[in-house]
């Protein structure tokens, strides 16, 4: 057996993205995110995602932050928990 079994190459946050941990549903396809470089936001699930891609409190995301207003982001991609639970044991997040 190798020591790579199971282990999958994953999305890793593009220029300006961050990783971010979804805190609080807030309705209206928005949530409060807590980012990797410490900053709370208040993100949008983006229409090619809504009724696609279901976003709980707890789950592992990519934001992209608004230029214009850094405390809005938008949701970029979200991660499946076995993948979340790869980033933190390779270091990635905390």
């Amino acid at each position: 057996m190798s020591d790579n079994e199971g282990r999958r190459d994953l999305r890793m946050p593009d220029e300006g993205e961050v990783f971010a941990e979804v805190t609080d549903m807030l309705g209206a396809n928005r949530v409060t995110v807590r980012c990797a470089d410490g900053v709370e936001r208040t993100a949008r699930i983006p229409g090619r995602m809504q009724k696609r891609v279901w976003i709980r409190e707890d789950d592992l995301v990519i934001v992209d932050p608004w230029d214009w207003q850094d405390e809005k982001a938008d949701i970029v991609h979200r991660y499946e928990q076995n993948e979340a639970d790869q980033l933190r044991n390779e270091g990635h997040i905390q």
